[in-house]
């Protein structure tokens, strides 16, 4: 039986609903390079208001203790920058074609991608949220090799919906995160098709694994999935190389580990997987996603 929302938090959701549809109904009339401009700005101004920014910067500050706070302010304003950005990009997502003449995407790794389409098994692709991760499926999609995605669903169901039509032009399935949608990543791998994960958010059924050199949960479902079904799991990462451009670098399938210990083999290879995202986010900080609850409050175990 589904439980009654309450009368204000349904009050703050439509509101919120109301919101967030006039802005895409802004964006949608903007050209894409026009609603990304918008988006990044608009996010500037309004993000560093937020609540979430006391986050983020307490989690910037944690993993660069060393950092000035200027610094740590062009990270947080390079951060909303992106997130707006990403916002603006969402209804022009049709429009961004790595075969466009205009080269809105530089693809980078075609081999790997050319190898995973071809090799007549499944694969798994992870990414994080880096740039516009919704470009993971959309690449993989306009290359022939179309996603069952695992996400993490808005909390408002109804910008949920809206989210959820704007993304359907990216092409492949979306599963928000549940059993559910484990079961339909472990099914499409059975049929030998390909899955995609963003596995860089906190996961309370996870494994604790360093990430960015600090202990935090981590989903070992990719790992997992990948040596049960001994399918290749393939790195890609995306990066805004300025406005609405972008690289994509798809990376060679990880190794799988084979000691004859499964859980030993999950947690190193998962480990594997935050060693490689942490790489990526050192080196643009303020294209990642900070605002979450990405590490235990009071646990920082340098490593």
């Amino acid at each position: 039986m589904t439980r009654a929302v309450p009368f204000r938090r349904f009050i703050r959701y439509r509101f919120e609903f109301a919101v967030v549809w006039l802005i895409l109904c802004i964006f949608k009339i903007l050209p894409l390079d026009k609603a990304s401009s918008f988006g990044g700005w608009m996010a500037q101004l309004i993000g560093p208001r937020l609540s979430r920014n006391s986050r983020a910067r307490q989690n910037i500050t944690m993993i660069f203790p060393e950092w000035s706070e200027s610094k740590v302010e062009r990270v947080l304003q390079g951060m909303w920058s992106n997130i707006g950005r990403v916002f603006g990009e969402y209804v022009h997502l049709k429009d961004i074609n790595i075969s466009n003449p205009g080269k809105r995407i530089e693809l980078l790794g075609r081999e790997h991608l050319r190898k995973f389409k071809e090799d007549g098994i499944g694969g798994i692709f992870i990414s994080g949220h880096m740039g516009n991760w919704e470009l993971l499926s959309l690449v993989s999609a306009q290359c022939g090799i179309p996603l069952r995605n695992l996400y993490r669903s808005a909390n408002n169901p109804y910008i949920e919906r809206l989210l959820s039509r704007a993304r359907e032009t990216v092409g492949g399935d979306h599963h928000p995160k549940s059993i559910g949608g484990i079961r339909a990543l472990v099914q499409a791998l059975r049929r030998d098709e390909h899955v995609g994960m963003l596995m860089d958010q906190k996961y309370n059924e996870g494994i604790l694994v360093p990430f960015l050199g600090c202990d935090a949960m981590t989903t070992s479902a990719p790992a997992e999935l990948a040596i049960r079904f001994k399918v290749p799991l393939v790195a890609a990462r995306v990066e805004r190389l300025s406005g609405a451009y972008f690289r994509v670098t798809v990376f060679p399938p990880i190794p799988l580990p084979d000691s004859g210990d499964p859980e030993a083999d999950k947690r190193k290879l998962t480990r594997e997987i935050n060693d490689l995202f942490s790489d990526w986010i050192r080196e643009t900080p303020e294209q990642w996603l900070w605002l979450h609850r990405r590490w235990p409050s009071k646990t920082f175990n340098q490593t």
